[in-house]
């Protein structure tokens, strides 16, 4: 009997540890990537409202085109796109030329717009390191916290921030997220997910934006202290007007 209770116990050991070893960050994201849209990113042209501008993106394979419309009280209409040839700059249909100084932040400005909206399918980025750092509850839902960071080549001036996504254990959807920034002498933020809802299958979500004056705390503390009512509330950050094409 104590022969058969010791193999019993080794087997448990032996099935946890391989259970364990298959959990890992890129897998979380790619459950979570296929629970939000998968394949449909690939070939999907995605148009929205933020912040009363106009964005677009179209993605075909590895190639994509990323827009942002703007207009100002003169009527003047101020169009960028980014794509893998870079940038340009478009006012009133002519081409004009950008500053050396303004291509990266504009550039910036609108890939972080378009990262946002369509998470979690950035988080496969080539430039992208993922760790898994445990897993932790919110509001009585378990989820798994993965650190992500981006390589300085290719991963632009975010190289140098932090980002944290909870992602629910069972349906593998984000719910919250957070990240630090040195820009603008820095900061920290965190968000709630709020008002999921899919559109041609994918789905997108409005946030519950907050901060934390702290900026040494690591971020997987900041999930226990928004539980503890201990971050500010600043923002409402919408998505409106959402429109999908997927593209065969």
């Amino acid at each position: 009997m104590r022969y058969l209770f010791t193999v019993i116990i080794a087997f448990f050991l032996l099935s946890c540890g391989e259970e364990q070893q298959e959990i890992t960050a890129g897998k979380v994201v790619d459950n979570a990537i296929a629970n939000a849209g998968g394949e449909k990113y690939k070939k999907a042209e995605i148009e929205f409202i933020f912040r009363k501008h106009q964005y677009k993106s179209t993605r075909n394979g590895g190639e994509f085109k990323l827009e942002r419309i703007t207009s100002d009280t003169t009527g003047k209409i101020t169009h960028d796109i980014l794509d893998n040839e870079g940038l340009r700059r478009y006012v009133n249909d002519s081409a004009t030329t950008l500053p050396d100084s303004l291509v990266a932040p504009i550039g910036n400005s609108i890939n972080s717009v378009h990262y946002f909206v369509q998470l979690p399918f950035g988080l496969n980025a080539e430039a992208a390191n993922k760790k898994l750092i445990g897993k932790d509850s919110i509001a009585g839902k378990e989820y798994y916290e993965v650190m992500v960071t981006f390589s300085e080549d290719g991963g632009g001036t975010d190289h140098e921030d932090e980002y944290m996504y909870w992602i629910d254990t069972k349906d593998f959807q984000v719910d919250y997220l957070a990240y630090n920034f040195v820009v603008n002498k820095g900061g920290i933020r965190f968000r709630k997910a709020f008002n999921p809802r899919r559109v041609e299958g994918i789905r997108f979500v409005d946030y519950e934006n907050y901060k934390y004056s702290n900026l040494d705390t690591p971020l997987h503390k900041l999930d226990s202290l928004f539980q503890k009512g201990e971050l500010e509330y600043l923002s409402t950050i919408r998505t409106e007007d959402v429109k999908v094409k997927i593209n065969d």
